[in-house]
């Protein structure tokens, strides 16, 4: 009798959290990111109870509401997670869900990584550094710096 009314809470508490999920994702779709943020860091906690390609949605719509709020650093984390989720555990998000995840991780990833036009020697970006003097000895000493005249100097104001 006990188990069945454990398991029947268990039922209950699983069906909440998944309404929580449709809620906040209803608020994202509806363009509603504060309160649909609100929704995310309440479930958060919460976020093992669901199942497992719940969870990418989850992690997918946390991960896009923060990147569309402009909290890159989250957004980077919380995708990386979906789609760590969605390989492991095919299904949980669609195929233009997956695409947009790969498009803002790309993005995100610039922050941390920066871009590869630095790396490509055909890019327009590309610039070689020249090498440092020090790194590269030359045959002809450094002339030392012309030594002050008096001339030029300008002189003190005469002591009082």
């Amino acid at each position: 009798m006990r188990l069945a009314a454990l398991a029947a809470l268990a039922l209950v508490a699983c069906t909440t959290y998944r309404e929580d999920l449709n809620r906040g994702q209803r608020l994202y779709d509806e363009n509603q990111y504060e309160h649909a943020l609100a929704i995310w860091r309440l479930l958060e906690d919460d976020m093992d109870s669901l199942s497992p390609k719940d969870q990418a949605r989850y992690a997918y719509l946390r991960g896009m509401t923060d990147y569309r709020l402009g909290f890159r650093p989250y957004a980077r984390h919380w995708l990386g997670i979906a789609q760590s989720l969605d390989k492991d555990y095919p299904g949980g998000l669609n195929q233009e869900w997956r695409d947009r995840m790969d498009k803002s991780l790309a993005d995100l990833n610039v922050d941390v990584y920066g871009g590869s036009e630095r790396f490509d020697k055909n890019s327009a970006a590309f610039v070689e550094k020249a090498p440092d003097a020090a790194a590269t000895p030359s045959a002809e000493p450094e002339a030392a710096p012309p030594a002050a005249s008096s001339a030029t100097t300008p002189s003190s104001p005469p002591s009082p």
